[in-house]
């Protein structure tokens, strides 16, 4: 058994010490958006500080638990709080938990993320469907040794996150009159902001909302054959001819403000998916 395998067996240990259920559906909660916890009913708890091997959270606004439970009767479990590659964790420790929420039945991942919107259409406070993804994070967390029994060393990518998803999202926010665009997300590694000529940059390279996670689980979920649906909250515009310095504090106000929209869509998107 290689090292990762024995690692996700000791974490597993833990986790089935409390639940011998499974789980199909697995949540990623972004900065300022651990609101659809709220929706859940709660049957168990751990602090990441309770799992074998699961990294700390150290970022404002992200909790550090791994909640079980269900939502529209459906069980689901749930990290509230991610990891970033800013906080100075390897790419596989990143995507550590979504390994063992395979293992834990998982076999769709709703995953959001607060960004800065750079499509000149796009606003402050709107949703963004993710259809794609650009990685300049500079690291990938399939580089080195592949685990074959986890899944392909070349893994496909041509439909990173899963059309049917999308399309139930859009009835979803049409018949709840949510407005919500689609497009392109590019990650880098932070923590800072971008600069004007950055922003320029890559908008030139197709983006549409720039941001500094999401990738990386994207990737490791699509090796394990878990689809995806990702849902992004532009917290700030970054236009820049008229760019505005922006800080932390703004950024969770105006995810938190948007997020009741986001919640909704994932519930629902939860109770209709087959």
């Amino acid at each position: 058994m290689s090292g990762l395998l024995e690692k996700i067996n000791e974490t597993l240990e833990v986790i089935r010490k409390k639940t011998k259920d499974n789980y199909e559906t697995g949540i990623i909660l972004g900065t300022g958006l651990g609101g659809l916890v709220k929706e859940i009913e709660i049957e168990h708890v751990f602090d990441y500080s309770e799992l074998p091997h699961f990294p700390l959270s150290t970022v404002e606004s992200h909790k550090g638990k791994l909640i079980f439970g269900k939502i529209n009767g459906k069980k689901v479990v749930a990290m509230q709080g991610r990891f970033h590659y800013y906080e100075g964790y390897t790419m596989q420790q990143i995507t550590y938990p979504v390994r063992v929420m395979k293992f834990l039945g998982v076999n769709t991942l709703l995953v959001s993320n607060a960004c800065g919107g750079m499509n000149p259409v796009y606003r402050r406070g709107d949703i963004m469907l993710m259809q794609d993804h650009i990685n300049l994070l500079g690291d990938n967390p399939l580089i080195g040794r592949n685990e074959d029994t986890l899944g392909p060393r070349f893994p496909d990518m041509s439909e990173p996150y899963n059309l049917e998803l999308i399309k139930l999202a859009e009835e979803v926010a049409l018949e709840n009159k949510i407005k919500v665009q689609k497009g392109v997300y590019v990650a880098v590694p932070g923590p800072n902001l971008e600069t004007r000529a950055e922003y320029r940059f890559l908008r030139a390279t197709g983006a549409d909302v720039v941001g500094m996670s999401t990738i990386p689980e994207n990737i490791v979920a699509n090796h394990m054959g878990i689809r995806v649906l990702g849902i992004s909250i532009i917290t700030d515009e970054c236009f820049p001819d008229s760019l505005k310095a922006v800080n932390v504090e703004e950024i969770i106000a105006t995810a938190m403000e948007a997020e009741p929209k986001m919640t909704l869509i994932m519930k629902e998107v939860i109770k209709r998916m087959k």
